[in-house]
């Protein structure tokens, strides 16, 4: 009888200690999601390539079809810094964020918001764009890294900036 009531101390014990990193590991994907976004945003690009493995793929979508196909830190920095230099702002809004995790990998579904302002033929021109990114992670040194990211460009809408 002792013995079955030490077992089962023990086994709640590691579920909770189970439930407590879990807890800590979404908060740090959602942490990790939310600098991606907050760092782009500041068109801080080499800064953003720090949250993504030096392998990295990144993938769009738009009507269905993949439009990007990039691997590897350095072809994205130069591929982000060229789209960030036409572009005069960036606004993005992430929302839901489910994971699933499993040891040191994880995937992810998010769904973000981003607003982009570039100018043509001397007009400020809006764009909306409704993304789903499908992710998969890895933990690495110690903290989360963006191994694969794929966007779905869901809804696209661009009209002139009343200003």
């Amino acid at each position: 009888m002792l013995l079955a009531e030490a077992a089962n101390a023990q086994e709640k014990a590691g579920s909770e200690k189970n439930s407590i990193q879990n807890s800590k590991d979404k908060e740090e994907l959602r942490n990790l999601i939310d600098a991606y976004a907050s760092l782009g945003d500041e068109k801080k690009i080499a800064e953003q390539m720090g949250l993504l493995t030096n392998d990295a793929v990144y993938k769009v979508y738009m009507n269905g079809s993949l439009v990007v196909n990039i691997e590897g830190t350095d072809k994205l920095e130069r591929e982000f810094t060229g789209h960030a230099s036409q572009v005069k702002t960036y606004f993005t809004l992430n929302g839901q964020h489910t994971v699933a995790i499993k040891g040191d990998n994880a995937t992810g579904l998010s769904f973000t918001q981003i607003k982009m302002v570039r100018e043509a033929d001397g007009k400020d021109i809006l764009s909306d764009y409704s993304v789903k990114y499908a992710d998969v992670y890895i933990h690495k040194n110690g903290k989360w890294l963006i191994k694969e990211r794929t966007a779905y460009f869901v809804l696209v809408e661009s009209r002139p900036l009343n200003k």
